[in-house]
């Protein structure tokens, strides 16, 4: 079988582009998806194997699969949940809604297509699954609640997923990058201004320095490493004979590792809204 094929969810930009383009480079046959069609005939002007894929709808995940399982003759090796995005208020001002929306893109996608695609990898007896989440899967920052509790859902459900895997060859590992440069923060603003009732809440004045980030008016976070820092790290996911359970990328997810085993919760806490900065971080 063809042990260098490899699904990628969310290619438009960022982390996805830059690890499809990276992934091609070394051999791969990259299936790379996008959920809007101009980014689908982007990427397939680049010269990818391109296919529409919204996460948001169980339709489109079904005909992904379908069509890249015919393509691979229902032998596909690998799977990179990457798509996702970032709703950013404080907790006390989220709505159903928006967290609903929070979750669907970022943990109910990325485990129907793991669902679809794994009776095809246990019959072939091999595959990878690779979980971009990020250091706030196992650290929390004030305002970034909905998207901690994604993260902290990834990691969840890929450590039970993990242990229900072992002794079958199938190899799961998360990738926590932490402060990446990407369009990241263009989309947080777009899904704040759709969920978030700014004018009516007690937060408005930390919502103002916050829409100064989002609008870069601050530059860019400490550590922010471009987008290809992270294709190391999903190259030993995929191709080392044992695969590391966790890839942290960036400096501050390594420190944030090691301080929330270090550090009293307390102190903990400390620290984190100090980094917070009440919304500017």
């Amino acid at each position: 079988m063809d042990t260098r094929s490899v699904l990628i969810s969310g290619c438009s930009s960022g982390i996805g582009l830059a690890t499809a383009r990276g992934l091609r480079a070394r051999g791969w046959r990259v299936f790379a998806t996008a959920r809007k069609p101009v980014d689908v005939a982007t990427l397939a002007a680049e010269g990818f194997e391109s296919l529409r894929l919204d996460v948001d709808s169980s339709d489109s995940i079904r005909a992904a699969v379908e069509e890249v399982l015919r393509r691979t003759d229902g032998r596909l090796y690998a799977l990179i949940n990457n798509a996702g995005f970032g709703l950013p208020g404080a907790v006390e001002d989220l709505p159903r809604a928006g967290l609903r929306a929070q979750f669907e893109t970022n943990v109910l996608g990325g485990q129907e297509l793991i669902r679809l695609l794994l009776p095809g990898f246990r019959a072939q007896h091999q595959g990878r699954i690779v979980q971009m989440s990020s250091m706030l899967g196992y650290v929390a920052l004030a305002y970034r609640g909905a998207y901690c509790a994604s993260k902290y859902a990834i990691e969840g459900l890929t450590d039970a997923l993990r242990l229900e895997l072992r002794g079958t060859n199938i190899h799961v590992a998360i990738v926590e990058p932490g402060p990446i440069a990407a369009r990241f923060r263009d989309n947080a603003y777009a899904a704040f201004k759709t969920y978030i009732d700014k004018d009516r809440s007690a937060h408005r004045t930390q919502y103002e320095a916050m829409i100064g980030r989002l609008e870069g008016r601050h530059g860019p976070l400490p550590f922010t490493l471009p987008p290809e820092a992270v294709l190391d790290k999903v190259v030993h996911a995929l191709e080392a004979r044992k695969p590391k359970l966790r890839y942290p990328v960036t400096f501050p997810s390594h420190v944030f590792t090691w301080l929330r085993r270090l550090l009293p919760g307390r102190t903990l806490d400390a620290v984190l809204a100090r980094v917070s900065g009440g919304g500017q971080r």
